[in-house]
């Protein structure tokens, strides 16, 4: 059927008069928002339908393949047995970020045609234009971005090839860029014939190798003649890829500033959310502004409340720990060894919890535990001068690690990108591949939490941890299901962010505000919020704040591009180290007097771990510094970095002689 008039229903199921002209942002009658959900139909039978035609009376095809869902505020029709063509796109849900989902299924009546997959958070815009592809966008991309986009194709490879979906990275129209971030229309299964190698993936990137804008171009064309030939491995393509991509983003400026903060909101009379920063931070702690960290506790005012609080103040020792290790490296430090490390750490933070829930015999509902997102920005060095000659300390790094439903956001002027990946029933049942996401949200459990730290034994956890570079202006939110809540983020992001970016406003002004809004909507929890402005144009200027700051938000200065952690001072030659007094490997009596034990080791100086000096004394462990291993192995001033790389075989004896709670936080060679 052909439409004469675009007409969008509003999702208010008690609106007297829902219909509304298509494009209008409120509903006329109730003004309640309205809800443009664009969608990709895949396959070929789509392909032919008109532009103009209404398919069930509900979708209106807008241009070849891209359809709106006119009726959004009903259910997508969903057979009882899902068909194959869906497999991949369940299995690989935690990809969400670079591929679509599927939202619902058309029956065709056509014979031999497979029914229409109508696939959600695609690569089209708010208006129903697609974004462009790679190939488009190409000439236009910085070099960074360039390289960047490569990256990020290679690192589906490998998930994409083990479910048969790898040709889906062959296809010209079908690999797509939103801004930074590649994007998939939809996934191409892979026939018999097919099978493709990394040596098609390399002669799919050739023609891109004459438009480059990067003066590292023989380098990146080395690289991709390298994946032409047959001997071509991933895994070293991928090492030599991310040292060019690091290489290229050193050349950048970068600029931080960050501010946090925990309200406890008008319905509840405890806060159980934790956060870093806030005001109890100080000022010249120097893991700021490279960390961010949000926590929602979980088992009641003397559970959650405790596991957060651990959670915030342990991790912050480690990440100090990790940064003074990373800064020690003479060479790169490959993501996967940095993403172990980090999992390590949050392993530590949970077995300490659980510890604890078993020791006070806590079951079930009683268990304390907290949700986790953080951020850490990891300033690597690069080991030899870069092409403009100078000696470059950070390579934008960004590490980025959530358990829970505590959520991270990257926000630009024009889009607001979900990072994380809940971990909740509904997301659990999509990726076991048992139900499409809007189904599994009908459920009655639908949000609630399948992981968190502390509830079970580190070795059950499953952590997702990813890398990010930063290479345009941007905010980074973290925040708790206090804001995140009915899809508050992404209905106001635009009016607590761009004033930010612009400079209209300051980031400690913009997390009060937040808080305020949550508040008034999502009154029902406690809040917290850290934001992170990133600066990576020049020429840019931090809008002037109020000495006076609101409650519970932290003031830090901008991280300038030469900027590096502070350097501890040196001992002066009559004064001995101070001796830390460091108790017995044994857990405290009580989860306050574990927290107070955290607490303890965090009030060490606001300065980097010092350097061990040549002979130092044997040390007994500490569970809370779990990735400084120098200090859990006896004190050695062989770094963690190099023990693992030298002796892979040792570092493994070194891990099997720690106690049992301790060993997960071994990474594998």
């Amino acid at each position: 059927m052909i439409s004469t008039q675009r007409i969008i229903y509003c999702v208010n199921p008690d609106c007297t008069n829902p219909m509304n002209p298509a494009g209008e942002s409120v509903c006329g009658s109730c003004q309640t928002p309205l809800v443009h959900r664009y969608l990709w139909a895949s396959g070929s039978f789509s392909a032919a339908i008109s532009p103009g035609t209404k398919v069930l009376d509900r979708y209106e095809v807008i241009t070849q393949q891209v359809w709106l869902d006119t009726q959004p505020g009903l259910p997508p029709t969903v057979p009882e047995e899902l068909p194959t063509a869906v497999m991949p796109y369940l299995r690989l849900y935690q990809e969400r970020l670079h591929l679509p989902e599927v939202y619902g299924l058309v029956h065709t009546e056509e014979a031999g045609a497979d029914d229409i997959l109508l696939l959600e958070n695609v690569p089209i815009d708010e208006t129903g234009n697609l974004y462009p592809s790679i190939a488009q966008g190409w000439e236009q991309a910085t070099a960074v971005r360039q390289v960047y986009w490569l990256w990020q194709i290679l690192q589906l490879w490998k998930p994409l090839s083990e479910l048969g979906v790898a040709h889906s990275l062959l296809i010209p129209d079908n690999v797509r860029s939103h801004g930074w971030c590649v994007r998939l229309l939809e996934l191409h299964q892979t026939t018999a014939t097919q099978k493709p190698t990394l040596q098609d993936l390399g002669q799919f990137w050739q023609p891109w190798m004459a438009s480059l804008n990067t003066p590292l171009s023989p380098e990146l064309e080395n690289i991709v003649q390298q994946m032409c030939s047959t001997e071509a491995e991933l895994e070293t393509i991928s090492t030599q890829l991310n040292a060019l991509l690091l290489a290229s983003a050193a050349e950048l400026p970068l600029n931080l500033k960050v501010a946090g903060a925990t309200d406890i909101g008008p319905e509840l009379r405890h806060n159980e959310d934790n956060c870093y920063p806030m005001t109890s931070s100080g000022l010249d702690d120097p893991i700021l502004p490279r960390l961010a960290i949000v926590c929602d506790g979980i088992g009641g005012h003397q559970g959650g409340e405790v596991a957060s609080q651990l959670a915030v103040q342990s991790l912050k020792l480690q990440m100090r720990a990790l940064l003074t290790e990373v800064g020690e490296q003479t060479e790169i430090v490959p993501p996967d060894l940095l993403q172990s490390q980090i999992e390590a750490s949050l392993r530590v933070v949970n077995n300490v919890i659980c510890a604890c829930n078993d020791e006070q015999k806590r079951q079930g509902r009683e268990r304390m535990a907290t949700t986790l997102v953080m951020a850490i920005q990891v300033p690597q060095r690069m080991p030899t001068p870069t092409t403009s000659g100078r000696q470059l300390d950070n390579a934008h790094e960004l590490y980025l690690a959530n358990i829970g439903d505590s959520r991270a956001y990257w926000i630009t002027s024009d889009s607001c990108q979900l990072l994380t990946v809940d971990d909740i029933v509904a997301t659990r049942e999509v990726r076991s591949a048992r139900s499409l996401y809007r189904p599994a949200l009908e459920r009655i459990d639908a949000t609630a939490l399948t992981q968190a730290l502390g509830t079970k034994d580190a070795e059950f956890l499953h952590i997702a941890i990813q890398r990010l570079i930063l290479e345009e202006d941007g905010v980074l939110l973290l925040c708790s299901d206090g804001l995140s809540d009915h899809n508050l983020v992404e209905k106001s992001w635009q009016d607590y962010v761009i004033p930010v970016l612009a400079g209209e406003i300051s980031v400690e002004d913009a997390v009060n505000n937040w808080i305020n809004l949550a508040n008034e909507k999502n009154g029902h929890d406690n809040t917290s919020i850290v934001m992170t402005l990133c600066r990576v144009s020049k020429g840019y200027l931090v809008p002037v704040t109020e000495s006076s700051l609101p409650g519970g938000i932290l003031k830090t200065e901008e991280l300038e591009e030469s900027e590096e952690l502070e350097e501890p001072a040196e001992l002066e030659e009559s004064e001995e180290p101070e001796e830390l007094e460091e108790p017995e490997y044994s857990f405290a009596e009580s989860s306050q007097a574990l927290l107070d034990l955290d607490l303890t080791l965090d009030n060490l100086p606001d300065s980097p771990i010092p350097t061990p000096v040549k002979k130092p004394t044997p040390r007994k462990p500490v569970v809370l510094v779990g990735t400084l291993l120098a200090v859990l192995v006896g004190g050695t001033s062989l770094g963690l970095f190099a023990l693992w790389q030298l002796n892979p075989q040792g570092f493994q004896q070194i891990c099997r002689q720690l106690p049992q709670v301790m060993q997960p936080i071994c990474p594998q060679k």
